[in-house]
């Protein structure tokens, strides 16, 4: 321990000793040290910082305390998994204080994995719940509109988000307006304040895409974008949602139920903000083909009609007009030729039946000779000797006139009748 800590200039009037900052903590480092310079601790890991130089900060945590500890590169050579927030780990090392800020932490010289952290675990059976509601379903999800006029942020009014998400709109697309939604972003009261804004949004329609989250923090801290009321919502909101929750290694089950997650808040605003030159650059390309297009159409009628004289359309006439001309001359030459050979053909058909209704004409057959027999009495047609009797009246209607005769029998019978009588 430092000697010098007893001088007597350091002794005011009173006789209290006077301690500068700086002696204090040197006290307090050498006490804290010398007690524990080695211990074995098990806890959750939060707050996970990877640092560029290869070092790992985390915090240490049960249910009711917390310790910062530190991992050197050297130290981290042995490690066989990848420490992240929530995982339970069973740590060996020394207690060191840290004089630039005053504070405790201890120094990680080995490090295993103890088990699953109660939120990490609480966390991943949440969300096997909920995915098998289908609240993280693909078909739910909303496509980002390509040029939204209005857009909400759900977040703190006071935190480093809304100030780079604001930095950022305006940067890109001023023309966009902003909706803040305010909400606390932490803590017991900020699950159902982010629902409500959420709900808000939508029951008034108050943006055409709404970004939901915060800056960075420890798991803890990120919890309420995990609550099962703030999942809900996100899933059950008809303006697209972009969940950005904390720095690109975080995360929340509010990024699962989002339309779409972005890595931070930055990237959400870079994500829905639309450039505003991208979009005047292809209103420009736009009007510029356009013009084109109706120059070039113009100068093609300039040219038309340029060529269009009285003799020119007199020609142009004569062009269109002679094939048709001709083709109409063809097609009546055609018509009268087949109207004259279907004359013939029928002329012919009415010759052949003429002929042939004269041939069976009764008048004709009976003018060359022939003549109608039949009985007087009955009038039925004599066909044969057997239609009529002997001593019957008959009428022999020849050419012209009508002659009546008796059935006479023949001489063979006659003989007959004499022999029988």
């Amino acid at each position: 321990m430092n000697n010098n800590l007893y001088a007597a200039d350091q002794i005011n009037w009173t006789g209290e000793k006077i301690f500068s900052v700086t002696e204090l903590t040197s006290c307090i480092k050498d006490m804290l040290e010398g007690a524990f310079p080695g211990v074995c601790l098990e806890g959750e890991i939060s707050n996970c910082r990877p640092a560029s130089t290869g070092h790992l900060y985390f915090t240490i945590k049960d249910n009711t305390a917390a310790i910062s500890a530190v991992m050197f590169k050297s130290r981290m050579r042995n490690l066989g998994f990848s420490p992240a927030d929530g995982t339970l780990v069973r740590v060996r090392g020394s207690v060191s204080v840290y004089p630039p800020r005053g504070s405790y932490q201890i120094v990680v010289d080995s490090m295993e994995p103890a088990g699953t952290g109660n939120i990490l675990q609480m966390l991943e059976e949440r969300k096997q719940r909920l995915a098998a509601e289908g609240l993280f379903d693909q078909n739910r999800k909303h496509p980002l509109p390509g040029l939204p006029r209005t857009i909400g942020v759900v977040t703190s009014p006071t935190g480093a988000a809304l100030r780079d998400i604001l930095q950022i709109t305006r940067r890109r697309n001023p023309k966009i307006s902003v909706t803040v939604l305010p909400c606390p972003v932490q803590g017991s009261d900020a699950a159902p304040e982010i629902a409500r804004m959420i709900e808000t949004a939508n029951a008034f329609n108050l943006a055409d895409v709404l970004i939901v989250g915060r800056g960075g923090g420890s798991l803890e801290d990120l919890l309420p974008f995990s609550e099962e009321i703030v999942v809900r919502a996100v899933a059950g909101s008809r303006i697209p949602v972009v969940s950005a929750v904390g720095h690109e290694i975080d995360w929340a089950l509010s990024d699962f139920a989002a339309d779409v997650r972005a890595p931070t808040p930055s990237a959400a605003a870079e994500l829905v903000t639309p450039l505003l030159t991208d979009i005047t650059g292809q209103i420009d390309g736009i009007k510029t083909t356009l013009h084109e297009a109706l120059s070039s159409r113009l100068e093609k009628m300039r040219l038309l009609v340029k060529s269009f004289s009285p003799d020119s359309l007199e020609l142009r006439l004569r062009t269109i007009e002679q094939p048709l001309l001709i083709r109409f001359d063809n097609a009546k030459e055609n018509l009268l030729e087949a109207v004259r050979q279907k004359c013939s053909d029928i002329r012919l058909r009415i010759a052949a039946a003429t002929r042939d209704l004269e041939g069976a004409n009764p008048t004709t057959i009976l003018s060359r000779g022939y003549a109608v027999v039949r009985d007087k009495e009955t009038k039925h047609i004599i066909r044969s000797p057997g239609d009529t009797a002997s001593g019957r009246l008959v009428e022999i209607i020849p050419a012209a006139g009508k002659i009546t005769a008796r059935v006479e029998p023949e001489n063979s019978e006659i003989e007959n009748i004499r022999k029988n009588t």
